[in-house]
Parts: C-alpha cells; sequence; structure tokens
C-alpha cells in the first residue's frame, strides 16, 4: 500500500482528520483491513466545503480550454497507471484484476468525453417576438457541489461526476463510500498532478457519512447534490436538500429486467446474460435481476446459463484465471443468502450454486435458479449478488406486465431477432435505459440514468455536463 495516500485532501493539502480518527478499509477476498484512512467529521466537512467555496470564483472564470486539457492530462495518467489503480481496486473492493483494468479504462474515458465537451458550452441568441428585445442566454457553472459515490464502481463513478464538473466550471467536495476510498484517493492525486488548481476537487473519506453530508446540504454554499447509490439514501438526500433548494442528480437502485423472447438467439442471449448478471459480480445496479424467458426456450437457456455460470472460477480477486471475486462485505453476502434461501422454500430450484462459498472472504458460488415464486422477495429487491432466477413467461404482454411491475426503472435488457418486436417492446419498458441483444448499456457518450425511484437526471453523453450548469438570461432593448 506504499504511495497510496490515506487522509483528507482539502485545498490541495493532505492532511490528517481533525480529530485524529481513522477507519479501517477492508480486503473483502480475506476479511482483513488493508490500511487505515482518515474519519472526517462535520468540521472537515465545512473545512473542504470552505476550500470549494473559496476557489469557485476563480475557477468559473477558467478558461474552458485549459479545463478540458486538465482532463485531458488526467486521461492519460490514469492509462499510464492502469495496473496500479487495477490492483489497488481490486484490493479494497474485490473485483478480479482483469475486471477492474476494465473499469479503469472506463473511467478514463469519461475524462476524455468531458475534456471535449468543456469547450461546447454554449447559449444563444433571439429576437423577441416584438423585435424590441434582444434575448441572450448564457449558461454559468451551478457551483460547488457535492459529489457522493458508491463502492461498487470506486473509480468510474467517481470520474463520470468529477468530469463534467471540471468541465462545466463546478468546485467540488466528494465523499468516497467507506468501504472502498482508496482509488478516489489516488484520483485526486492524479487530478493534482495534472494540473488542476488547489481547492477545486476536495475529498473527504468517513465511516460516518450521515454525521458528514447533511451539515454540508445545510450549509448554503453547497448548490448542487450528485449520488450515486441506494434508492432509501437517496430519498433521505432529497429530504435534505429541499431546505436549500439544490440542483439534484441521483442514480438510485434498479431491479432490471431481462427478456428473452422464443426468437432470440440463445447463444447471443446466454452471452448478454452473463454480461448483464456477472459484472463485478452482480454487484451493480444494472445488473440483469429478473430474467423473463419464453416458455419455448427457457428449458435450453437455463442449462447453457448454468453451465457457463457453474464454470467460473471464484476466488481472490489478484489470483490468475479468477472470474468471480467476492462480495463487498458479510452484510451483503448474508442478504444473497437470505434471498436464495427464501426462494427455495418457496420452490425454486437451484440448477447450480445456491450456497455460500467456504474459507475467507465473503465469496457466494455462481447461482442459476428456476421456478422461482413471483414473490419470492429476490423478485423485487436488488439481489446485488451472483444470482440469476429465471422466470418463464408465454406471451410478451405477460413479459411487459412482470418487466414494469416494480418502482425502479433504471435499465432493462431484451433479445429478440424481430427488428418490430425490438422496438414495440422496447417502447412499453418503463427504464430509462434498454439494452437490445446487448447486456452492456454503460457507454461515457450516452445519458445514464432511470425512471420512477431510479433517479433523477442523466450522467455521460451530451447532456451530463448540464447538470452541472444554470440558465442565465438577459433581455437587452435596443432603444
Amino acid at each position: 500500500m506504499q504511495n497510496v495516500p490515506t487522509g483528507l485532501f482539502t485545498g490541495g493539502k493532505w492532511r490528517p482528520a481533525a480529530s485524529g480518527a481513522v477507519f479501517d478499509v477492508e480486503d473483502p477476498s480475506a476479511a482483513r483491513s488493508l490500511c487505515t484512512v482518515a474519519d472526517a467529521g462535520a468540521d472537515d466537512a465545512l473545512d473542504a466545503l470552505r476550500a470549494a467555496a473559496d476557489a469557485q470564483q476563480a475557477w468559473a472564470a477558467h478558461p474552458p480550454r485549459e479545463r478540458g486539457e486538465i482532463l485531458r492530462r488526467a486521461y492519460e495518467l490514469i492509462h499510464a497507471r492502469i495496473d496500479d489503480l487495477a490492483l489497488l481496486m481490486t484490493l479494497e473492493m474485490g473485483k478480479p484484476l482483469a475486471e477492474a483494468r476494465g473499469e479503469v479504462a472506463y473511467a478514463a474515458e469519461f475524462f476524455r468525453w468531458f475534456a471535449e465537451e468543456a469547450v461546447r458550452i454554449d447559449g444563444g441568441y433571439a429576437v423577441s417576438a416584438d423585435g424590441k428585445d434582444r434575448l441572450v442566454v448564457m449558461r454559468r457553472p451551478v457551483g460547488p457541489a457535492l459529489l457522493v459515490t458508491p463502492w461498487n464502481f470506486p473509480l468510474a463513478m467517481g470520474t463520470r461526476k468529477i468530469g463534467p464538473a471540471v468541465a462545466a466550471g463546478c468546485t467540488m467536495v466528494i465523499k468516497p463510500a467507506e468501504q472502498t476510498p482508496l482509488s478516489m484517493l489516488m484520483l485526486a492525486q492524479i487530478m493534482s498532478e495534472a494540473g488542476l488548481p488547489d481547492g477545486v476537487l476536495n475529498v473527504i473519506t468517513t465511516s460516518r457519512p450521515g454525521e458528514v453530508v447533511e451539515p454540508l446540504l445545510r450549509d448554503g454554499r453547497i448548490r448542487k447534490l450528485s449520488f450515486t447509490g441506494s434508492t432509501q439514501v437517496g430519498k433521505l438526500l432529497i429530504e435534505q436538500s429541499a431546505q436549500q433548494v439544490l440542483k439534484v442528480s441521483l442514480e438510485l437502485g434498479g431491479n432490471a429486467p431481462f427478456i428473452v423472447c422464443e426468437d432470440a438467439d440463445l447463444d447471443l442471449a446466454v452471452e448478454g446474460a452473463m454480461q448483464a448478471k456477472m459484472r463485478n459480480m452482480g454487484e451493480a445496479c444494472t445488473a440483469a435481476n429478473r430474467l423473463y424467458v419464453h416458455e419455448s426456450v427457457a428449458g435450453e437457456f437455463a442449462r447453457r446459463l448454468a453451465e457457463r455460470m457453474g464454470s467460473l472460477v471464484v476466488g481472490r480477486g489478484t489470483e490468475p484465471g479468477v472470474d468471480v471475486g467476492p462480495l463487498i462485505d458479510e452484510a451483503g453476502r448474508t442478504k444473497v443468502r437470505e434471498l436464495v434461501g427464501e426462494a427455495v422454500a418457496g420452490g425454486a430450484k437451484a440448477l447450480v450454486g445456491g450456497e455460500p462459498v467456504p474459507g475467507d472472504g465473503y465469496f457466494y458460488a455462481p447461482t442459476v435458479l428456476v421456478d422461482v415464486p413471483a414473490d419470492a422477495r429476490m423478485m423485487h429487491e436488488e439481489i446485488f449478488g451472483p444470482v440469476a432466477p429465471i422466470i418463464e413467461f408465454s406471451d410478451e404482454d405477460e413479459a411487459v406486465a412482470a418487466a414494469n411491475a416494480t418502482e425502479y426503472g433504471l435499465v432493462s435488457y431484451l433479445f429478440t431477432e424481430n427488428l418490430r418486436r425490438a422496438f414495440r417492446l422496447s417502447e412499453r419498458l418503463d427504464t430509462g435505459m434498454v439494452g437490445l441483444n446487448k447486456g452492456v448499456v454503460s457507454n461515457p457518450a450516452a445519458p445514464f440514468g432511470g425512471v420512477k425511484q431510479s433517479g433523477l437526471g442523466r450522467e455521460g453523453g451530451r447532456v451530463g455536463i448540464d447538470e452541472f450548469l444554470e440558465t442565465r438570461y438577459l433581455a437587452m432593448p435596443l432603444s
């Protein structure tokens, strides 16, 4: 763990928490501590906000081209250190090294994308309807932003927020998840090396997020909240943000349906299911949570998927040949065990897996379930683990109704070779994103986000920077 910063980063300087407190960062593959990092309190958070607020005016006036070049340099530095960043991520989060390298590369792409968007912030000019006034529209940074990131994608969820904030001219306080702070601390060091001015990015690590986040939201100097995490916490943050009427964007929970029609290419569908289910050990808001398969192909699909899932190698992510790492902690594994146990007690059958893997660490065997009851708890909650429940359907109306029967609406997956059916069902699925014959939808050039209780706003794509901008209108008479 040499050369990995473990302090708070405020105003361009590394320092301990004011109280001197620290907390452990755990290796989930061994259930033991990797290191300790500074444990911020409310005073530390407000100090970070002060640094961001002090830097805001100068940063907003910083030339857009230079803001973009800072992001481009950071993009290049991330690629230069991809192996170190991937190893750090694997140690603190558990995903296999190959997958961690993929996340690092994906994370860097947000910086490259928003480096190019920094110089494309535009406005408008128009003549009023009566011809007397000129209407000028300008886009301005919204101001200091609070960014809260999750543990499952500790680097990419940070760059997806930091990139547009930097491009727009917003300063930031970012709070990474307590389980995975190290990737964000390394990113802060890289941003500093890339030339980001002091105070623009401030990082606070804490084991007491509620005590730290609420004072920031109620302070009045924060003008924007961007949060990725659970719907339960997101609702609380909306309430806390209301007092200061903050601009809010939230990427929350999911309960993604994965629909396989009778005309689907089964090889493609199984491969898509492996991607949509097993990315990040199933610990993703985009993970396929409910697999609806037409009754005419359900048996063959289940057999092929169970064969693929059963062949995966479970182990420590740093070891060669490992496909599936541990879950993040014992609480996460316990939830998966309980969901599977309840489904099996209700009549579901495990074709493969169905049990935790014995030994050190928080491992759970890749699992395929069939005959899952419609009222099983896993059909209504995020599993967040390597478990694929398969449910048969007889016609597309039944599949769509089941897919939409949830308060969530982040992403859905649809596999069919019929073009008309593809468009027809895609328009009926009540989600912010649809993967058509594709198990991965995330792309820095695309607007990521959901509807219903899966969130507000979008990240990435051309609209991603809008979350960090506000519109000013100037009315100017000619006479």
